[in-house]
């Protein structure tokens, strides 16, 4: 009963909220506050919002939708549009009850239709639901038109006597320049609050829910102001109806909501709104004879378009890119997109090495001896000792030489698209220019991928034609076939499936480069002539320390204060199959992934004083592969770290430069045992700079043992917390 008050609640207050594409909850009680400045049209719209979203929980719809205010948006401005229209009376408020149910179809039906192209249904069903009514109130009698605007003194004296009048007229008599003053308008016009007051308001609102929405819709307006006068249009002529609102909301919805915002977005929609203000001139001419409100039907149909014509782009654009998962905050989304791209390669299928075991790059890209023109973006990878040898004995036969017969792998997973195989291995020095790749096979990992392994021994391709593979399986042995005058394995990436076809620049997922001093993680990454490079090797404590199976549970217990306190973590995935790690009972939740050999944190939502935070913090990127004082950094999303006054400030500039870093370090400090390990110790901090200048820093320790994470610690300004698994957990 609790949690579905709760879901209604929000599905109220974020109804309100998504008509600027936000979920504040004190965005939305300022945007409820405006729409009461008329009490009759504030209560219709409320009704409205209560009826859509009580008939969808009845209809059995999807409580994420109705709590996010999905379906209740639309019917919000039917509500606040009928309300301001009609006199307030039993006809009317029957009628809002009907036209919310009818928007409701109206939605869900849109939803369906153009939902399955991956498009918005923006505002249509309001469209359709208000014109709808308004050409059937002229059939109904009884449904008076209200005269409240035109005694607008009267009726503010009657809500609040000589100090609500004055305050009117004082608002009313502030010298603003006109542009501005009609930008107030416009935004105070999209809850159908023609006044400065409410413009002024909500403003505020959007400015406290997001900087970049507030910057795009002053670009937005004034790019529309400025082209009015261009074209010689008089945007004054908007303040029948305040269609100004169109520019406002259409830079938002391009600039920042659906695309993640940048300059480019930002000059796109510097180029759409004349588009808009060109197709509000049409309409306008066109609605006026059949006496009907243009209302947002601009923004719709522009918006629209342009993200229906981004899905026909042959490369998606990284400087374009549009929202994947929609946070409701330009701000989130460009932060966590940000990292995204910082963190990986968007767009890549992870390649990995084709091999077990240390080897060693004997040519690389532009190589000495081949690797040139067409073909320079490849990789021969042999095995050396520590004299830098690639043979025992005397090095004469190919059995001497080390990487001889040892396994190739698959590097990702794919199907096998070519075979070349009953090709001799050569006699050491000798090559075979006829067949010059030798032994060759080549996989499929997408239509514009291709990996090929060639100089393959004799009889040992253990792949077919049409055969599925995973990454890290066998498909046949290291040789010494085709023009390889020594055993040594070819490694090249390309985009057709032919033997031998030109390379492509591409590079390895991560790996790890082992050097005379240490170790070094490779992420992305092309290894040169020389370098000593494995895949990472997995250690069985850390690959069972961060295996969090969905379903798992952990408990974890501090003191703090002399307080002693517990902290449960559910781990659970969602509808889009996302594995996340939910804190009981704060809520809190913490997004992650695991690929076998690096476990990563995505994502964190909920309050930042839980364990499951710090962890979040403390973890944030682990390889499952145990390399003795390794270290390595990562970057959080700004949002997640830094607070404001900062972050306010860098929420203006951040599509165009970013000024804050927060940055993650780990160490892999201390292994009991390399072969027999029982535990290991991580050593991690996080930090937040200003320009080069760290502001903040915390410390943590993992403890990891044979059950998995035993504890941790967290040392904020010298104040330390410890963490331990609670003595009653059962794994």
């Amino acid at each position: 009963m609790k949690e579905n008050f709760r879901n209604i609640l929000n599905g109220v207050l974020n109804s309100y909220s998504q008509i600027f594409f936000s979920d504040s909850r004190i965005f939305s009680l300022m945007l409820i506050l405006v729409s009461f400045a008329d009490i009759y049209a504030g209560f219709a719209g409320i009704l409205a919002v209560i009826v859509t979203n009580l008939t969808a929980r009845i209809m059995g719809f999807d409580n994420r939708p109705i709590g996010k205010g999905v379906y209740g948006f639309n019917s919000l401005l039917v509500g606040l549009c009928l309300g301001i229209s009609f006199s307030p009376g039993v006809i009317l408020y029957v009628i809002i009850i009907l036209a919310s149910v009818m928007t409701l179809f109206f939605a869900v039906s849109m939803q369906g239709v153009i939902g399955k192209y991956g498009l918005p249904f923006l505002s249509i069903p309001f469209l359709a639901g208000a014109w709808t009514l308004t050409l059937a109130a002229g059939n109904m009698e009884f449904l008076g038109i209200s005269e409240r605007g035109i005694f607008i003194l009267n009726d503010l004296y009657t809500l609040g006597g000589h100090p609500i009048v004055k305050l009117y007229e004082w608002w009313n008599s502030l010298d603003i320049i006109k542009p501005l003053k009609i930008y107030f308008i416009s935004l105070g016009a999209i809850l159908f609050q023609f006044n400065v007051l409410s413009g002024l308001i909500i403003s505020a609102g959007l400015l406290y829910h997001s900087r970049i929405s507030f910057s795009l819709s002053l670009l937005g307006f004034f790019t529309a102001y400025l082209f009015y006068d261009f074209v010689g249009a008089d945007i004054s002529e908007m303040n029948y109806s305040y269609i100004g609102f169109n520019y406002i909301l259409t830079s938002i919805a391009v600039g920042g909501f659906f695309i993640v915002p940048s300059l480019r977005s930002y000059l796109w929609s510097v180029l759409i709104v004349p588009i808009v203000a060109i197709l509000t001139f049409s309409l306008s001419s066109l609605f006026n004879r059949i006496n009907l409100p243009l209302y947002s039907l601009p923004f719709n149909l522009v918006v629209l378009l342009f993200l229906y014509a981004l899905k026909f782009r042959l490369k998606p654009s990284l400087k374009l890119s549009e929202v994947v998962i929609q946070q409701n905050s330009p701000e989130k989304n460009l932060y966590s997109f940000q990292n995204y791209v910082d963190r990986f390669r968007p767009g890549l299928t992870p390649v990995h090495l084709p091999f077990f075991g240390i080897w060693t790059v004997s040519q690389g890209y532009n190589g000495a001896h081949t690797h040139r023109g067409e073909w320079q973006h490849a990789l021969d990878f042999n095995i050396t000792d520590n004299s830098g040898k690639q043979f025992s004995g005397d090095g004469n036969s190919v059995a001497d030489y080390y990487c001889y017969n040892k396994p190739v792998l698959a590097p990702a997973d794919g199907y096998i698209e070519s075979v070349a195989e009953n090709v001799e291995d050569n006699l050491i020095g000798k090559v075979n220019i006829k067949e010059n790749w030798g032994n060759s096979v080549v996989i499929r990992h997408n239509n514009y991928l291709f990996t090929s392994l060639s100089h393959l021994k004799n009889d040992s391709i253990t792949v077919k034609t049409g055969d599925r593979v995973r990454q890290g399986d066998v498909i046949g042995r290291c040789g010494n076939s085709g023009r390889s005058p020594y055993p040594h394995l070819h490694f090249q990436v390309q985009n057709s499936p032919f033997i031998g076809s030109p390379t492509l620049d591409y590079p390895l997922s991560y790996y790890i480069q082992h050097e005379e001093n240490g170790f070094t993680l490779k992420s992305y990454s092309i290894p040169g002539t020389g370098d000593k490079i494995s895949n990472i090797e997995k250690n069985d404590i850390l690959f069972r320390g961060f295996e969090f199976i969905p379903g798992k549970t952990l408990c974890f217990e501090c003191v703090i204060n002399g307080n002693i306190k517990q902290e449960v973590w559910e781990i659970s995935t969602n509808e889009f199959n996302q594995q996340y790690i939910r804190s009981i009972p704060s809520g809190a939740m913490a997004y992650f992934s695991n690929d076998g050999v690096m476990f990563l944190f995505h994502h964190y939502e909920g309050k930042k004083d839980t364990l499951l935070y710090y962890f979040f913090l403390a973890a944030f990127r682990i390889q499952l592969g145990f390399y003795k004082n390794i270290e390595f950094s990562d970057t959080f999303p700004l949002n997640l770290t830094f607070k404001n006054p900062l972050l306010f400030l860098q929420d203006f500039v951040a599509p165009f430069y970013k000024f804050l870093i927060s940055e993650y370090r780990i160490r892999y400090d201390y292994i009991d045992n390399e072969v027999f390990t029982t535990r290991i110790r991580l050593v991690s901090s996080s930090a937040n700079l200003f320009s080069g200048h760290t502001l903040k820093k915390l410390s943590f320790i993992i403890d990891l043992d044979e059950n998995g994470i035993s504890g941790f610690e967290i040392d904020k300004n010298g104040m330390k917390i410890k963490a331990a698994l609670c003595t009653n957990q059962s794994l």
